[in-house]
């Protein structure tokens, strides 16, 4: 029996994230775990009067594909995958691995290579999105192997994912809605300042944002969401930051992040674990040492660090930072094969300070 909390996910993602329409071409986009949520969504995609494709990886994909690919298919790129990014009007995405950690072994420079080859596909992605003609969200099916990640049984997990999704609400469509005043109002708060600064224990950073907007963030893009964003100047990064939060990035555990700016760009790296793999992260391209996101978490029902940043980003009283690709729609140009999100939590000793002006004290918004 399909659990009525992802048929209410359903409805949130296709009738209010995309807000798919008669006519629309909508890409559906899965991994095989996610069978229940993929076909729920299809028959919303359906009721819609849409015209659904549907894409399903299957379980252990991945690995193969990064186990047994030449570098001449590391290189290649779909023509498929070209055609659905320029003539699909909505991509609805769910991930719902079965291990986290399946890429593992496979050597840093081969997801680089994999990365830089995919790149322009990101780019074109981010500039249609910017533009309004691709409406797109990304969400999770709950697994044993995300609970695990967060340390929780399945079931507690589903309680905690789907509550954060609100999609147990009793009517999900408006519930983002309703949710959302406070993080537009902090966003307008904050628009049209000039400078960030961010304290905590490890971190003294300070983020130029004058001249760029900030994106309030309700449920369209990511689900679960809460948060707000822009793109700091491309050269105003200076100090330190400590990543308290570890991420599960490319099949590894990152964790203990410390990154030092000078001028807008990463000058010295380290982290307790996946030091090897970070390194090469930052090496993909030039535009992997410069910060393409400043994002302030709002989402308090997210309580928990989960190592996946699609949750941790969100947290009410953490910022979380991203070198690379930077999104059109902030005034950000700065341009990679990377978006990489690390959280930094201010909850327990942190300050967000904006134009010398207390904002939030230890997770706290006092503003």
């Amino acid at each position: 029996m399909r659990d009525p909390r992802a048929a209410g996910l359903a409805k949130i993602l296709v009738g209010y994230s995309t807000e798919v329409k008669e006519g629309d071409v909508v890409s559906i986009d899965g991994d095989g775990a996610a069978a229940p949520l993929l076909l729920a969504v299809y028959e919303e995609v359906l009721k819609a009067g849409a015209h659904p494709i549907v894409n399903v990886s299957l379980e252990g994909q991945n690995a193969a594909y990064f186990k047994h690919a030449s570098d001449a298919q590391l290189d290649w790129v779909s023509p498929t995958a070209e055609w659905l990014l320029e003539n699909v009007d909505v991509r609805i995405a769910i991930s719902a691995a079965a291990n986290t950690r399946e890429l593992s072994g496979v050597a840093p420079e081969r997801q680089t290579r994999r990365r830089q080859a995919t790149g322009e596909l990101l780019g074109r992605a981010m500039e249609r999105s910017a533009k309004g003609d691709f409406r797109w969200v990304y969400t999770l099916f709950p697994t044993n192997a995300y609970a695990a990640e967060a340390e929780m049984s399945l079931a507690d997990y589903e309680d905690f994912y789907y509550g954060a999704c609100l999609s147990d609400d009793p009517e999900p469509l408006t519930a983002w809605q309703r949710t959302s005043e406070e993080t537009k109002r902090l966003c307008e708060w904050i628009q049209g300042r000039e400078e960030v600064r961010v304290t905590a224990p490890g971190t003294d950073i300070t983020l130029g944002v004058a001249g760029r907007t900030f994106v309030p963030c309700d449920g369209r893009h990511n689900m679960p969401d809460g948060e707000f964003f822009t793109g700091p100047v491309e050269d105003s990064v200076e100090g330190e930051v400590s990543f308290h939060l570890p991420a599960t990035i490319g099949g590894r555990e990152v964790a203990g992040v410390r990154l030092r700016f000078e001028a807008g760009r990463v000058v010295d790296a380290s982290a307790e674990r996946g030091e090897e793999f970070l390194i090469g992260l930052l090496d993909t391209d030039e535009g992997a040492r410069r910060l393409g996101e400043l994002g302030i978490g709002t989402n308090y029902a997210i309580d928990r660090g989960t190592r996946e940043v699609l949750l941790d980003e969100k947290i009410g009283g953490t910022v979380h930072m991203a070198v690379g690709k930077s999104y059109p729609e902030t005034g950000g140009v700065n341009d990679s094969a990377v978006h990489t999100d690390l959280v930094c939590d201010l909850r327990l000793g942190g300050k967000l300070e904006v134009d010398g002006e207390v904002m939030q004290e230890n997770g706290t918004f006092l503003v």
